[in-house]
């Protein structure tokens, strides 16, 4: 067997689906766990400095910001641990649907073991999906504050209409009723939305639920890769016909 044969069968066994997966897995994590670290320390900021002057007031939502923040360090490393498991697992379904090396095949212990990773992929990409509603949360709070301070810088000429407009950190949960101030209105909001601490946190917010997006997609596709490697491995793995996921 020449060098190019012997290339084209070591290429012939990349699991090309799981790969990909697996960078979207891992840009999506760093996106998702960087940012949300870095923009839930900025938002602990912002309501100590603009809505509470009492720390007993936040001193609740600090709390709860950094266990969030622990929370990202077990997700991070939990999600690159388990991502190369499932490439690692890639490598073999394909390897063996495709019979790359010659007599390997696959096992009863491989297809137990294949099947309980899509099992438990589907089901993390079940808990995501949570997770990926949860984090669109603090993205849906910063354009409402947004918008309010894009119809205040309208409203300029009337100073009175303009102190109407709010924005109550209390209504959202994030501090409690009897918080002073609790909130932020006209001209205090609209120089709140041009800080560079706001518009960095906004940014954030937003990048934070991109990220997890892609881990999302990067789920799914584990779990379609998988899934069609793992029948084929069942139904067709006998007469050659290889799978390229």
């Amino acid at each position: 067997m020449g060098c190019y044969d012997c290339c084209m069968r070591c290429l012939g066994g990349v699991p090309y689906c799981s790969l990909v997966a697996t960078l979207l897995c891992f840009s999506g994590i760093a996106l998702f766990c960087g940012c949300g670290h870095q923009a839930l320390t900025e938002t602990e900021r912002l309501i100590e400095t603009y809505f509470a002057r009492n720390l007993q007031d936040y001193i609740t939502l600090a709390y709860i910001i950094q266990y969030f923040q622990y929370v990202i360090y077990g997700l991070a490393s939990f999600f690159f641990l388990y991502c190369i498991a499932l490439l690692a697992e890639g490598f073999y379904t394909t390897s063996a649907a495709k019979q790359t090396f010659g007599e390997f095949r696959s096992t009863m212990c491989g297809r137990c073991l294949s099947s309980s990773f899509i099992v438990m992929t589907y089901v993390l990409a079940v808990l995501w999906l949570l997770v990926f509603a949860f984090s669109a949360l603090p993205v849906y709070f910063f354009y409402n504050m947004d918008a309010t301070c894009n119809t205040i810088d309208v409203l300029t000429e009337t100073p009175a209409s303009i102190n109407q407009l709010c924005v109550d950190a209390r209504q959202y949960g994030l501090l409690p009723w009897n918080a002073v101030p609790g909130k932020a209105c006209g001209m205090t909001l609209s120089n709140i939305c041009k800080t560079r601490e706001y518009r960095m946190t906004y940014n954030l917010y937003i990048a934070a639920f991109a990220g997890a997006g892609i881990t999302l997609l990067a789920l799914l596709t584990y779990t379609v890769s998988s899934t069609y490697n793992f029948a084929v491995l069942r139904y067709l793995g006998r007469k050659g016909i290889g799978a390229r996921c």
